[in-house]
């Protein structure tokens, strides 16, 4: 986010006007008198207290689905951040959407979060996915499988992975 530069006090300037929104930063940064010593004290504060929300918007944004959804259940903090910002989900939903785009729509349709779209139609998006690429093409029989190749997919959607596999 910001480069260290070389003089301690032009760090401690520099992390002022950085952090200049949060009270508590800003108190503790107004008793250091150098740089090592807000880097020695910063170490047991958490990023979300001590950055500004769009900057920790930022940075869950760069996360998978799965670390997104581990940061949720990190702390208070970070759940209620990544709970309260539909933003944060709309890009994994949209991914998922590649593979089901009608239920995708649909659920957005009636006014459904892109969270609640998401969790509506991960796994079918998976499965979906899963049996549209062949990954299931030489199974043989209902015992070869995986307990998670399952989920209840409607006509349309057999019927594309009907035509995906006669066209292998």
């Amino acid at each position: 986010m910001f480069t260290i530069l070389n003089s301690g006090a032009l760090e401690l300037e520099m992390m002022k006007k950085i952090y200049k929104k949060n009270k508590n930063t800003w108190d503790f940064l107004e008793d250091s008198t150098n740089f090592s010593d807000v880097k020695n004290r910063r170490l047991g504060y958490d990023f979300v207290e001590i950055l500004p929300p769009e900057i920790s918007l930022q940075i869950f944004c760069q996360l998978d689905l799965k670390s997104l959804c581990n940061a949720a259940v990190t702390c208070q903090a970070w759940n209620h951040i990544i709970e309260n910002c539909d933003q944060l989900w709309r890009n994994h939903c949209m991914t998922v959407r590649t593979i089901c785009q009608k239920e995708i729509d649909g659920d957005r349709g009636v006014g459904y979060s892109w969270k609640v779209t998401l969790v509506r139609n991960y796994r079918k998006g998976y499965v979906k996915k899963q049996w549209l690429s062949g990954r299931y093409s030489n199974i043989l029989s209902s015992t070869e499988l995986p307990a998670k190749s399952m989920y209840p997919l409607d006509a349309e959607t057999w019927g594309e992975i009907l035509e995906a596999e006669l066209e292998r």
